[in-house]
């Protein structure tokens, strides 16, 4: 269980779910050394969770770089009892087929959700294995699990993140490392995905629009709040484990 005084480093922070997290981590003390790549948005999150009662860090940039992902580990270490990191960010690039990603987009999609996940555990694991705990959790998807057309570079990474996490939790079982899939939530990735352009687009905007008009979406505040609740426990019984926002909010487990 995550208690006043501890401190995380979460990316993807200044929006939807991760910035939802963030407020919901400070008002019960943890404090935050908070990462995205856009600095006025991750300001504003900042400054709500200092309101909250946290003591708060900003570093903007991109956590797939080693030393963005190091600045944040020293940051956090500083603000209080150090026990690991959330890993949020992730960027969807909806509709184009996946030969029709530009290079650098295509790195884009890959660094932000695999890329992160590995310069995150290169900077905070070291400190996490010789203290023998902590906690890493990387958002997953659903999508990682099926080929759907006009995202699926994005597929790929979250395949790719997932994996990763499984790998964390069998060679460092002191630390629990695991995947927690937020559902369809009301994000900006959704709104993205419903005015996506490119090859695919008009097989995956009738997709994503279904999960609007359907009422599926989770709010940010429903996604966030289910992997609260599922860190209220021990942690040690979720390594190596999928977590699922529905599953958590139906009261059915994990799996």
């Amino acid at each position: 269980m995550l208690a006043s005084g501890d401190s995380l480093i979460l990316s993807g922070a200044s929006r939807g779910i991760g910035r939802a997290l963030a407020l919901a981590l400070a008002s019960r003390g943890v404090h935050l050394a908070l990462n995205a790549r856009d600095p006025g948005p991750l300001a504003e999150a900042a400054e709500g969770c200092r309101q909250a009662g946290a003591a708060v860090e900003a570093v903007a940039g991109d956590c797939s770089r080693d030393e963005v992902a190091r600045e944040l580990a020293a940051r956090a270490g500083e603000l209080g009892r150090f026990q690991g990191f959330i890993h949020v960010a992730g960027v969807l690039r909806p509709g184009p087929y996946i030969w029709e990603l530009e290079a650098e987009q295509a790195a884009e999609v890959m660094a932000a959700s695999h890329g992160g996940a590995l310069a995150l555990i290169r900077a905070a694991v070291p400190a996490l294995r010789r203290q023998g705990r902590g906690l890493a959790v990387f958002f997953g998807s659903g999508a990682s699990q099926r080929h759907q057309v006009g995202i699926g570079l994005y597929s790929a990474a979250k395949a790719a993140e997932e994996f990763i996490a499984g790998q964390l939790a069998a060679e460092a079982p002191e630390i629990t490392s695991l995947v927690y899939r937020p559902a369809v939530a009301d994000t900006r990735m959704q709104t993205q995905a419903r005015q996506a352009v490119g090859g695919g687009a008009s097989v995956l905007r009738p997709v994503f629009n279904n999960y609007l008009e359907s009422r599926q979406l989770l709010s940010p505040e429903q996604a966030a709040g289910a992997l609260m609740t599922a860190l209220e426990g021990d942690w040690r019984e979720l390594s190596g484990r999928v977590v699922d926002a529905r599953q958590v909010l139906s009261g059915r487990g994990y799996s």
